[in-house]
Formats: structure tokens, sequence, C-alpha cells
């Protein structure tokens, strides 16, 4: 991976319109999360954009959040015991964390991608995914979701509706006003296209 020197002109403004949407409250909700998620174990990063990015770049915590979301026995990313040093091992265990919460249900326009966190080009993106993939957590409510369930909004749920057969039937004898019904409608006032209207006093 070649180092990256300073961007100027378009390149920099465009950086700096990408940084200005990350969002330190809701790093410190994050992280409070992802401790109480997954134990005090994982640590706690040094405060602002860096220590967050520094904290999450090998993959390992976020791999160990998904993980959590899941009953024993099923979890879906293998997490090795000493954390990769390999970048390309890093971005791998990145990669499969993407891929975890994907089949968790975090829509794709949620996600992330591993140049995002790696190179710190976009850690507003990530707290986007993080906040998806708590709010699944929070909507599934199956047990698995540690913490306060008002960190994260509920998604909107389906509402189904059940309809017996003699009330789909009724819906049948409804005829709608738009289905052929000229009941009100009148051309009263109404003249040819491209004549003027007569006005007689």
């Amino acid at each position: 991976m070649a180092n990256k020197g300073p961007s100027y002109g378009m390149s920099r403004e465009v950086q700096s319109k990408i940084e200005k949407k990350y969002d330190e409250e809701l790093e410190e909700r994050l992280v409070e999360w992802i401790i109480v998620q997954c134990g005090p174990d994982v640590g706690r990063p040094d405060r602002g954009r860096l220590g967050f990015q520094v904290w999450l770049k090998n993959g390992v915590i976020l791999s160990k959040l998904v993980n959590s979301l899941y009953p024993d026995g099923s979890k879906p990313v293998k997490v090795p015991e000493n954390p990769p040093s390999m970048v390309f091992k890093q971005m791998e265990q990145v990669a499969q964390f993407l891929k975890a919460a994907e089949d968790y249900g975090v829509t794709k326009t949620d996600m992330f991608q591993t140049v995002d966190l790696f190179e710190g080009k976009d850690m507003a993106a990530v707290q986007r995914t993080l906040m998806a993939l708590g709010s699944l957590a929070v909507t599934k409510n199956d047990g698995h979701y540690r913490g306060d369930p008002n960190w994260f909004m509920k998604k909107a749920q389906e509402h189904k509706r059940e309809f017996t057969e003699s009330q789909l039937q009724e819906g049948k004898h409804v005829i709608g006003l738009q289905m052929g019904s000229n009941r009100g409608a009148s051309q009263a006032g109404m003249t040819g296209y491209g004549r003027p209207r007569q006005i007689i006093s």
C-alpha cells in the first residue's frame, strides 16, 4: 500500500467534508455499546477519530461485536487468538466482519468499505455501519443485544394484516371513484383547447 501524501484543492475539500460528518458524541455511544456488548477485555480507545480508527482497524473488535449478536455455536466470524499484524490479514478480518454484518441484515448502502476504516478515509461511514448494526440488534430483540435499547432507533417493521375470505369478497363490491364513476364530474365552464374564454357582461 503506497504512502499517501497530503491532498490539495478539490480532493482536500472533499476530504474535509467527509471528516465533518464524523460525530464525536456518536463515537462515545458506540464505544460504550461495543464495551458492554463484547466485555471489558476489548479495552477503550483514545478519544477522537484517530483513536477510534486505530481501535477498530485490525478487525478483531468488530468481529467480536458481530459474533456477540449470534447464539453460541453459530458465530459467523473466526476471531484469531493473536490480533493479526500483517496488513492483508487485518483487511481480511475487516472484510469478514462486513460480510457477517450484511448477513445479519445491514443493507449495502449502510456499509463502509474496508479502506474507509483501514486508511481512515471515511470514519463517518464506519459509524453509520455500526449504528445500522445496533439498530438491527435492538429491533430483532432476540436476547443477544446488551446495553441500553435507547442507544439505537428501532427499525420500522412490516405490519402484516390478515383478512378473512368474506372481507376480501366484500372488497370486490366497492367501486372506487377512479374506477369508472363520473358522478359529480362536469365540464361546466370549460372551453375548447386554445380558445379564449368568452366573457359577456
